[in-house]
């Protein structure tokens, strides 16, 4: 009798653990989705903070140029190493240029930027504001009338949904620079030929749709900093904690929305 009562009872405490979770999850998604909205409602006040939404576009924009340059540029060489070796013996290598074209602008380059951005953007976001309601400023802020999410929070979404595209337009240009010179370096292809290739099968419609989902991107990885930095608790590992969740939903989010927007445009 014993066993069987050990087993129940293991069932019913993973049972319970697991339904935990689950309303956690569902009263964590809802809370997400409220301050996303809080925040989209506060965009129109952005004219009246245009000099706080300027430097968050230089300190979270500008600034990851140099980053988002070197991942860029090996990006696009192991692009091209990656693609001479899956086309080897079935696919002619004048059509390098075409399918380098095609996985940087629609996929690579927006997926690897916007993953980029979100370990430096999402925790740096997720850091201070956690921060700053450990030492109790965003009380001092509700005690002045200061909304915090108008001040902290929308400067920094609308810097990001502006910046990420402009450095995503940058990475696909670098990935580009970095992909000529490992053809020039290392692969049996002109010149002529590989650029040649690139236009073949060029389609504006694939740089919109690149380029354009990054906006939903920056939204994601300002919004997921915020919120994780809002519920950040017990102190210096907080903030740890906090930063370390920031920037694994933000990956993932950005993933899921990567996929529905695929499918949306197929």
């Amino acid at each position: 009798m014993i066993a069987p009562l050990r087993f129940i009872a293991f069932v019913g405490s993973f049972a319970r653990g697991w339904a935990g979770k689950g309303r956690a999850f569902v009263l964590g998604t809802r809370h997400y989705t409220q301050l996303a909205v809080q925040t989209t409602a506060r965009v129109p006040l952005i004219v009246k903070n245009l000099d706080i939404t300027t430097k968050h576009m230089y300190t979270l924009g500008i600034e990851s140029i140099p980053l988002v340059t070197m991942i860029a540029l090996f990006l696009g060489s192991a692009t091209v190493t990656q693609a001479v070796y899956q086309m080897s013996g079935m696919i002619p290598l004048r059509y390098l240029g075409a399918l380098v074209c095609k996985t940087t602008v629609t996929e690579l380059g927006p997926v690897i930027t916007s993953m980029v951005f979100a370990g430096r953007v999402a925790t740096g976001i997720a850091a201070e504001i956690a921060s700053m309601k450990g030492s109790e400023q965003l009380d001092a802020m509700n005690v002045l009338r200061l909304d915090p999410i108008r001040y902290l929070i929308v400067p920094k979404m609308v810097a990001c949904v502006v910046m990420l595209p402009v450095l995503t337009i940058w990475a696909i240009l670098m990935a580009f620079v970095g992909s000529a010179i490992t053809v020039a370096i290392s692969v049996d292809v002109t010149m002529y030929t590989y650029l040649d290739g690139m236009r073949l099968f060029f389609n504006p419609w694939d740089v919109y749709m690149g380029v354009g989902k990054t906006t939903v991107f920056g939204a994601i990885v300002a919004i997921t900093g915020a919120y994780f930095g809002l519920t950040a608790k017990g102190g210096a590992e907080g903030v740890g904690n906090a930063t370390t969740k920031a920037v694994v939903v933000s990956a993932v989010l950005i993933l899921i929305f990567d996929f529905i927007v695929a499918v949306m445009v197929m």
